[in-house]
């Protein structure tokens, strides 16, 4: 049976928060087969709960590896695990999903890309934002207000019990300005098209509960070639303000695009996945004055009817990864994307480590 008509057997390997909404998608979309399920916790038997199924249960990734013989590998367990895994995934002859970031280093990153590449096989890195139609609109019309822009983002959630849970586990590998804004530097990037030449950061470290290097709230600004800057800030915590914990927000010389979540940001909503990719409307607001020096053009409002939430983006990004393999579709540009972001988020931590603007080469 060809690739074009036979199932892709995934194997799902990290069953917490993404895990379990990339095995819905796997569950739900034609074209997928879930052959197993791998975590080290309780997280498989919940999934398997909830997809309503009995599908295999590992606790080990290279005895499942080993078994299932999948086509493809779907990786969402926490950082410090990606590039061994996805590495050996690749040398067993599967395409690999794998959520951001695409590993705990840089060199881990490039590890994994060359891997990728000399296996022959597809990778495709979890960029949710790139799926969103919205934020697809939100960057195009960034583009059009000319240059330099200036680029304002933050996510700050306001984290308890599970969600808190999780973050303390991610911030034993990675801080929350190298897990969460690779999204947010990647857009900036996206909307600038220009190359980022400097870096700086600031963090603070607001609980005990977190190992003494790192730091549960962080802020970075980007200078970039072209004269454009940006700035993304990203907290995590039950102490973390959740007043204006969402803005997305950008202006160039010919006006301003901004994202008006407004059931999305507030207050309460900060540690709702759901919120944190929400548009329902953007804002253009247009430069050009009279002859009065008055706004000459009024404000736009653009509300997109196709508002997908977060299970559906995940779902959608599964789509395009089935079709990235059936059709072949080269995926290195997007790979080189996601290592440079990830680059570009590690300098700003060693911004914040060493108290000093970090230069680019």
């Amino acid at each position: 049976m060809s690739i074009e008509n036979k199932n892709l057997r995934v194997l799902v390997v990290g069953c917490g928060n993404m895990g379990s909404s990339h095995a819905m998608a796997y569950h739900t979309l034609d074209g997928f087969e879930i052959c197993g399920l791998v975590s080290t916790g309780k997280s498989k038997e919940l999934l398997n709960q909830k997809l309503g199924t009995q599908y295999t249960l590992y606790s080990d990734f290279y005895e499942a590896l080993a078994t299932t013989k999948p086509d493809a590998v779907c990786i969402s367990t926490y950082p410090d695990t990606h590039e061994a895994y996805a590495v050996k995934a690749f040398e067993s002859g599967c395409h690999v999903f794998i959520e951001k970031p695409l590993a705990d280093s840089v060199e881990g990153a490039i590890r994994v890309a060359e891997a990728a590449k000399k296996a022959n096989k597809k990778l495709l890195v979890g960029y949710i934002l790139r799926y969103h139609p919205s934020w697809e609109k939100f960057t195009e019309l960034a583009q059009q207000m000319g240059k330099p822009l200036v680029m304002r983002m933050n996510l700050n959630q306001q984290s308890h019990g599970r969600k808190w849970t999780i973050h303390r586990n991610l911030m034993k590998s990675l801080s929350p300005i190298v897990d969460c804004a690779v999204h947010y530097i990647d857009i900036m990037c996206q909307m600038t098209r220009s190359k980022p030449i400097q870096v700086s950061a600031i963090g603070a470290r607001l609980t005990d509960e977190i190992p003494e290097w790192n730091y549960n709230y962080g802020q970075l600004q980007i200078g970039f070639e072209d004269g454009s800057i940006g700035w993304y800030e990203a907290g995590w915590g039950p102490m973390v303000s959740d007043n204006a914990f969402f803005i997305k927000d950008v202006f160039g010389p010919k006006g301003s695009v901004s994202i008006m979540a407004k059931q999305a940001s507030t207050q309460g909503n900060s540690d709702n996945i759901d919120a944190h990719t929400k548009t329902e409307s953007i804002k253009v607001h247009h430069a050009a004055l009279d002859a009065d020096d008055e706004f000459s053009k009024a404000d736009e409002w653009i509300d997109l009817t196709d508002e997908p939430n977060h299970q559906e983006l995940c779902s959608r990004e599964q789509r395009y990864f089935l079709k990235a393999i059936r059709e072949d579709i080269n995926l290195d540009e997007a790979t080189e994307d996601a290592v440079n972001s990830l680059k570009i988020a590690f300098a700003c931590d060693e911004s914040v480590k060493k108290g000093e603007v970090v230069k680019l080469h």
